[in-house]
């Protein structure tokens, strides 16, 4: 057996990129991480470029190994995870000829209403787990084998940006379960391609990759890659999961009853079941872990991207102070917020600025600030989107607890932990104890446990547990739940007021962004 002793954890998100140095204990050593822009150019468009995500995996893990002592050849492997509902297609050599369109991309919209309006729509979902929703790689194929058949006509493979990634890495078309069960295209029983899914999305199984089981280990790292990331060529890499069920897996949230809630770009809810489980309703999703753990819950588009918005569109000043002190603009963001009192004074803020998925499924839903009067200023508007977030997760939790009833305790975890504040006003909204692990890179860390349970190092995947270390922990103030409770009713009543007019106002944009986006701007739709 090796005596290396270190792992890396790689994430591979919707607007970075993150890698981390663990110790085999789960102590962290090292990390290093790159942005990247989301390109959307219109509502609809939201897409990256995929070479542009590989060199951030490179350049990730390359900073991990550079600010570690760490030797290449005491790393034990390199495991991944991924952000959902990527898809690109590739030629025959492999090159790219689209972009990456990511979860947020919308352009597949009017197919997502055709197929939720159709039985098979329904059936497709009880057996994929995947909601109809132009997220899903189905509807987003179905738009390409429709729209744009000189695309479908050149496609050899529509694959995500991790099987992109591991393309690259060794030459081989592989999707694992978990990536794969994001897809609305893989049968959860029977963990292989679905006939029906296929034929409507316009495809052979032989335009996807293998499927293989989430513990699949790859050997044979492309020497040039191995030299650039600071690593062997026989280190092993592990093709991983998908960000949502690794960061259940990393936060320790795996048993019964606890629940996990995410907020990075997006957000979820999520608890772990022993069996697929789908919903009548089609309210949730049903993703895998390994063959006998599986992730069921709710996806929001809606997370910290809203935040990174507040602070590109109306905190220039901020920004610009955050810099002369030496802080990040999110810190200055978040004391000037805390000056406010909760509910911001009557301000609500739905924050659906990318459609939205659970609990609304409507890629036509759009943001709005609500109850705006004069006395409300920037650090109101600041605090509503913030609070808008979480109003928008409680009232996926609400679905959720229908199928597995009020949960035990709720492990908070992604790019929001960072904020004490967020931290409490998760659980006064949600009425809950928050406990928050020490290390917020879940993720990263659910993609080395998984790691090491592939290659034998550990038994079971409860492991974990002593590896997550020291937690903060969040009690609700009671009278700050009085002032959410009292809010709360109107914020659904108005999401639900709004629902019948989100298409009109969606395609009135579409028609003004048609009419005046300049004809070299429009290039970026032609994929």
């Amino acid at each position: 057996m090796s005596t290396a002793k270190y792992m890396i954890g790689v994430d591979i998100g919707t607007t970075s990129t993150k890698a981390v140095l663990f110790e085999e204990d789960g102590k962290i050593v090292a990390q290093g991480g790159a942005e990247y822009p989301l390109h959307t150019p219109v509502p609809s468009i939201a897409e990256q470029d995929p070479d542009q995500l590989f060199r951030a995996v490179i350049d990730s893990v390359r900073q991990t190994m550079d600010k570690s002592s760490v030797a290449p050849e005491d790393i034990l492997f390199v495991s991944f995870s991924s952000a959902m509902h990527s898809m690109l297609v590739v030629d025959k050599e492999g090159k790219p000829i689209t972009q990456c369109m990511t979860w947020a991309d919308n352009r597949s919209a009017a197919y997502s209403r055709q197929l939720q309006k159709e039985k098979k729509g329904h059936e497709i979902y009880m057996r994929t787990g995947t909601p109809i929703h132009p997220m899903s790689p189905l509807t987003k194929i179905m738009w390409i084998t429709h729209d744009r058949k000189e695309i479908a006509n050149a496609a050899y493979k529509y694959i995500s940006i991790k099987e992109y990634i591991f393309l690259k890495l060794f030459g081989e078309y592989v999707a694992d379960h978990s990536m794969a069960s994001a897809t609305g295209l893989m049968n959860l029983k029977e963990l292989d391609w679905d006939q029906e899914a296929l034929e409507t999305a316009g495809i052979t199984r032989d335009h996807l990759s293998t499927l293989v089981p989430t513990t699949h280990v790859m050997h044979g790292l492309h020497a040039t890659y191995a030299t650039e990331m600071g690593l062997i060529e026989s280190t092993p890499f592990v093709l991983g999961a998908s960000d949502g069920v690794l960061s259940n897996l990393g936060v320790n949230a795996i048993e019964p009853g606890v629940v996990a809630v995410t907020i990075g770009t997006s957000g979820a809810i999520r608890t772990v079941t022993d069996k697929p489980v789908t919903d009548p309703k089609g309210r949730f999703f049903c993703y895998a872990l390994t063959e006998d753990k599986w992730v069921v819950g709710g996806p929001v588009n809606n997370g910290g991207i809203i935040f990174r918005w507040i602070r590109d569109e109306f905190a220039a000043s901020e920004v610009e102070t955050a810099k002369r002190l030496g802080l990040s603009a999110y810190d200055v963001l978040t004391r000037i917020a805390e000056k406010v009192h909760p509910g911001a004074d009557g301000l609500l803020f739905h924050p659906y600025l990318s459609g939205e998925r659970a609990p609304l499924w409507n890629p036509d839903a759009r943001g709005s600030f609500f109850g705006l009067a004069l006395h409300h200023k920037k650090e109101h508007m600041i605090r509503a989107a913030l609070e808008g977030v979480l109003f928008n997760l409680y009232t996926v939790m609400l679905a959720v607890e229908e199928q597995i009833g009020v949960p035990k305790k709720i492990h908070a975890t992604g790019g929001f932990a960072r904020s004490e504040l967020w931290r409490q006003m998760m659980a006064d909204i949600f009425d809950q104890t928050v406990v928050v692990p020490e290390s917020i890179e879940s993720s990263c860390l659910g993609a080395a446990v998984l790691g090491l349970y592939a290659l034998k190092r550990i038994d079971s995947l409860d492991e974990v547990s002593k590896m997550i270390g020291t937690t903060y922990e969040h009690k609700p103030y009671k009278e700050h739940v009085a002032i959410y409770r009292e809010l709360l009713p109107i914020y659904i009543r108005i999401s639900r007021k709004f629902e019948e007019d989100y298409e009109d106002i969606a395609d009135f944009q579409q028609k003004m962004l048609d009419k005046y986006t300049p004809i070299e701007k429009k290039d970026s739709d032609d994929l």
